[in-house]
Parts: C-alpha cells; sequence; structure tokens
C-alpha cells in the first residue's frame, strides 16, 4: 500500500489517542483537549493541531502529548541547518510530541517525538524525511529502568536494520547533552532526523515502530516509581535537576527553535517546561549519595544493554 501524508497524519492522530489512553489509565484525571487552526496569513504558516495537557494530575504533574500539521511558505533556518539547499523551499510538517513531567522524583521525565516532514519547490522533487525519537530522564536512577527503555529502544529499530539501534543511540547520547554543563540530560534513548535512507514505505514503518513502542517503554517505568514514598530532599533535587531540561530545551533544542522562528503555536512549543523548577549557584550533590550517583553511574553514556 503507497504510504501517503494522510496515511501519516491518520496513524499520528491514532498514535495520539492511543497515548493519551494509556497515560489517563495510569493518571486518573482526564487530559484536555485543545483544538487549534491557524491561517497562512499570520506570517505565512497554516494548519493546525490539537494539544492534549493534563496539570496537577494524580501521578503526572504535568505532562503533554501534541499533534500538528503546519505548512509555511519557506523553511525556516533550524529547519535547513543541515540541507542549506532547501532554504525557502515552501514546507509541510505533522508529527506528535510529548513530554511527561511525573510529580514523584522517583518517576523519571520522559520525551518523545515522531514526524514527517517534506520540502517542495516548483519543478523540483519533493524531499522528505522523518525524524523522531525517545529518551528517559530520570532523577534518582535504577539501572533496571534504563535496561527496559533501550531494550525497547532496541527492539523497535531491530527489524529495519541491524545498525540503527547503535547509530540512533549514539545519536541520542550527543544530541541530549548539555554543552554548557558537559553533562547529558539524561539515560538517553534514540533520536534520528532528516531520515530518508530507507524507502518512503519503510521509512514509515520504522517511524511506526518507534512510535508504537512508546508505551510500552515507559509505562512499566512509570508503575515501577509513582508510588515510592520520598520527602523534601528528594522533591528538592528533583527540582533542581529539571532545571537542566529547561535550560537544554530553551538554549539547545532544534525543535523548539523551529516551532519559534517558523511562527509556531507558542503553548504547544512550551508544554515541555516542568511546571516547577529549581536553580542554585554552583551547587554539587555530596559524594556517596544517591543524588551523587546520578551523575556518576547515570549521567555518563552507557551501553546499557551491554550485560
Amino acid at each position: 500500500m503507497a504510504v501517503s501524508p494522510d496515511t501519516i497524519k491518520a496513524w499520528l492522530l491514532d498514535l495520539q489517542d492511543r497515548i493519551v489512553k494509556g497515560l489517563e489509565e495510569v493518571d486518573g484525571k482526564a487530559f484536555l483537549r485543545d483544538e487549534w487552526t491557524r491561517d497562512a496569513k499570520d506570517g505565512g504558516l497554516g494548519g493546525g493541531g490539537i494539544s492534549r495537557l493534563v496539570e496537577e494530575g494524580n501521578v503526572i504533574e504535568r505532562g503533554g502529548v501534541n499533534f500538528s500539521h503546519v505548512t509555511g511558505a519557506s523553511l525556516p533556518p533550524s529547519a535547513a541547518a543541515s540541507r542549506p539547499e532547501l532554504a525557502g523551499r515552501a514546507w509541510e510538517a505533522m508529527g506528535v510530541s510529548l513530554v511527561i513531567h511525573p510529580r514523584n522524583p522517583y518517576a523519571p521525565t520522559v520525551h518523545m517525538n515522531v514526524r514527517y516532514f517534506v520540502a517542495t519547490a516548483e519543478g523540483q522533487e519533493p524531499v522528505w524525511w522523518f525524524g523522531g525519537g525517545m529518551d528517559l530522564t530520570p532523577y534518582y536512577g535504577f539501572e533496571e529502568d534504563a535496561v527496559h527503555f533501550h531494550q525497547t529502544c532496541f527492539d523497535a529499530l531491530e527489524p529495519f536494520g541491524a545498525d540503527l539501534h547503535e547509530r540512533f543511540k549514539k545519536w541520542c547520547d550527543e544530541y541530549f547533552y548539555i554543552k554548557h554543563r558537559k553533562e547529558a540530560r539524561g539515560v538517553g534513548g534514540i533520536f534520528f532526523d532528516d531520515f530518508n535512507a530507507l524507502p518512503l514505505e519503510q521509512s514509515f514503518a520504522m517511524t511506526k515502530s518507534v512510535g508504537d513502542s512508546f508505551l510500552l517503554a515507559y509505562l512499566p517505568v512509570l508503575n515501577r516509581r509513582k508510588d515510592i514514598a520520598y520527602g523534601e530532599r528528594e522533591r528538592d533535587f528533583q527540582l533542581y535537576r529539571r532545571g537542566r531540561y529547561v535550560e537544554f530545551n530553551l538554549v539547545l533544542d532544534r525543535g523548539t527553535h523551529f516551532g519559534l522562528q517558523s511562527g509556531g503555536r507558542t503553548e504547544a512549543i512550551l508544554m515541555s517546561m516542568p511546571p516547577l523548577v529549581k536553580w542554585r549557584y554552583d551547587w554539587h550533590p555530596e559524594e556517596g549519595t544517591p543524588e551523587a550517583r546520578l551523575y556518576t553511574d547515570f549521567l555518563v553514556h552507557r551501553d546499557w544493554l551491554a550485560a
């Protein structure tokens, strides 16, 4: 069966619904639904989307699962960074992007994104690609959680190429690295962009496999950690580490830059921000503490599947 933009859009909308339902079952609070549209006359950006958000849930302090399908008359610089020959082309992008910030400090933050992009110009062949991935950001690390998350990512990619997981894991480690802090954002996962190495049908199937594996990767981790007892110390450290998440998303994240440069919907773009955050001047955890172990054992690039 030929893959069309309508086929991709239908899967993305279904994926959003399935993920929201899975998270609602764990949290017990319904996600709000905010559907929006935008006329092309507003800065040349047209299209719309559906934002699904929960705040002050029973398990999720703040989380969003967004679908967007937008078009533009001229490709913004962030999207053309690796393909400068496409700068200025008309473009179309659609995808699902999510960030979940649980309340319990022992439950990790998670990010997932899958997207399709096509750039067009009169008299030339369309240039398309897929992107996406998922990564896990714990505050208190558990080896079994990291192994499970990475194993699920490996299983999603294996049918499409023996080398893909190794490549995409390395890409994730390098991408989600906070350069100005010289530290990783979390334990990683997989990340890919500008992907069209396989034919369209296979590239879409690979992207589908990644998106469809998200609940398998994250819900077991969330269910294991959401009810662990914690105190003020753990909560304080969680809010401090959330500051790193904010720094990465605002300073380094290509998706955030693309959304803002293209005149996207600010509320949806900044949905990834945690609700409460702390910063301290030149703070370091005391040696031998669980907080220090996050840095020494988890915020390092590791082959989690080596065992």
